[in-house]
């Protein structure tokens, strides 16, 4: 008998890898397709993509997921995308790709400080954030004031998804969740605004702007091209997409207003759902993703990107080819918390508090081994999330439990020690690629599958295992986590230094 069933195809584009994965309308994964990509570095504090890498490399995936999943094209319903916010994927006025900056790029540090110096206050109370080095309109004044020539030739402002999007169904637009959350927004309208550019110094670049739409809208079609290059049907809708970090929260089953998700992949994201966006200038920033739905977000590049770099850099290079993320696990659960273990900044892409904030291992003595090594990275991260939840704390969100996903939920030791160290249960999602998953939920809304967020979160997702606080530990992590804050303070003057030798 044929199969007769719908699915979904939800994309997820990262920093580094990009997702193509299959679902039915259970939620459950048919098929997925994973691919890294390549940055480089053109100059210290510039992290670059190549667009047309990226491109090729959407192509492969979505080919590939559609090829094991061994389905018609005719049977997926919709597409989704979701991709890493901020950074700027520009195109030319031809709408050839121009430019790719990640989130990770710290090139217009200099240049945040003088906005908000400047404009800062008169920002907040438009977009509810402050310019810092990788916002998407602080990388356009950049390279305005920098690049001239690459200014003169640009034509469209995208995110990241949105590139992608294009390739797809030819139409430039962006939805409402990734542009709130780079602040170009004016919120909590959700909706462009002159006199918001006009403060970043960027009030001809209007015009620069894509069609705005929700992530649930119908952007566009699969073009002829498009479906000959992916192997996609033509004409298969494709809805706006999503910040990923709201397509993760909604694909390990946060929707509703005071639920809290917790994301440990290349950024620590911290979040919380609620009918009106908070207004707090201690608050990284808000997003909203439809009328009457927003998160509020504590976040800076210092999660999962850690382990990333340790794994890349010197578990590939020995013996543990294999599964050098299983290696480093093993070697964290084999070793016993003490409390004269060293502890570890995880500040290889800088922090929010200042982008000359660098990486660094204190307290490592001849006893020590790499499990310690590792337990120190995995509690660094643990610390710089606590961290940002005490910062939403302090502006009035709170919550009593968590679902935390991304890499490092995948982790049979991280989820633990977050429970442990912030003292709430945490629960990890059955998915593993929440992300995905949420740009599929929201491509079954816009479909017409489910009625509303609601009925296809609790129809798509479930929850896989829930972690309880280990009360014996709260008194170790509390004072290893006002040691490691401490030490934070006193290396700041020592980062600033070497920040001015590197000018």
């Amino acid at each position: 008998m044929a199969d007769d069933r719908i699915y979904l195809l939800g994309l997820d584009a990262g920093n580094t890898v990009i997702k193509a994965v299959l679902f039915d309308l259970a939620g459950r994964q048919v098929a997925m397709s994973a691919l890294d990509g390549q940055s480089f570095s053109p100059a210290p504090g510039h992290v670059e993509r190549d667009l047309g890498e990226l491109w090729r490399n959407a192509q492969t995936v979505i080919r590939d997921c559609l090829d094991s999943a061994g389905v018609a094209p005719s049977q997926i319903a919709a597409v989704g995308c979701a991709g890493h916010g901020n950074g700027l994927y520009l195109l030319d006025k031809h709408h050839e790709p121009l430019l790719g900056i990640q989130s990770l790029d710290t090139r217009a540090a200099d240049h945040a400080g003088r906005l908000r110096e400047a404009n800062g206050d008169r920002l907040h109370a438009l977009c509810l954030q402050e310019p810092w080095p990788s916002q998407t309109p602080t990388l356009l004044a950049w390279i305005k004031d920098n690049r001239p020539d690459l200014y003169a030739r640009a034509g469209t402002v995208l995110l990241c998804k949105d590139f992608i999007t294009f390739k797809l169904t030819g139409e430039r637009v962006s939805d409402i969740s990734d542009m709130s959350g780079c602040g170009l927004l004016r919120l909590p309208d959700n909706c462009y605004d002159t006199d918001l550019l006009a403060l970043y110094g960027l009030g001809e670049a209007e015009a620069m702007l894509p069609r705005l739409v929700e992530p649930v809208e119908i952007a566009g079609h699969i073009t002829a091209e498009a479906a000959k290059a992916t192997g996609l049907k033509e004409g298969t809708p494709v809805v706006g997409g999503y910040f990923d970090v709201i397509a993760s929260a909604l694909g390990s089953g946060v929707i509703h207003p005071g639920e809290a998700s917790i994301i440990a992949g290349t950024w620590s994201i911290n979040q919380v759902f609620s009918e009106a966006p908070i207004v707090d200038k201690a608050m990284f920033m808000a997003s909203g993703f439809a009328p009457g739905r927003f998160v509020n977000i504590e976040s800076s590049a210092t999660s999962a990107a850690n382990l990333e770099w340790y794994v890349r850099e010197l578990v590939e290079r020995g013996k543990h080819h294999d599964d050098p993320f299983g290696y480093c696990n093993a070697r964290i659960a084999e070793t016993t918390p003490a409390a004269d273990d060293p502890f570890f900044h995880p500040f290889l892409y800088g922090s929010r508090l200042g982008a000359d904030f660098r990486a660094g291992v204190y307290g490592l003595a001849g006893w020590h081994t790499e499990g310690h090594l590792l337990r120190a990275l995995f509690e660094g991260v643990v610390f710089e999330h606590r961290r940002h939840i005490e910062v939403l704390g302090r502006t009035g969100v709170s919550f009593d439990r968590a679902v935390l996903s991304g890499g490092g939920a995948r982790s049979p030791v991280w989820p633990q020690m977050f429970a442990d160290c912030l003292g709430v249960p945490i629960t990890v999602a059955e998915a593993r690629e929440t992300g995905a998953l949420g740009a599929a939920i929201g491509a079954g809304v816009g479909a017409g599958l489910f009625a509303d967020y609601e009925a296809a979160v609790a129809a798509m997702t479930r929850a896989h295992r829930e972690y309880l606080p280990d009360e014996a530990m709260k008194p170790h992590y509390d004072r290893r986590y006002r040691t490691y804050c401490k030490l934070t303070d006193a290396l700041r003057p020592i980062w600033a230094e070497m920040q001015a030798v590197d000018q």
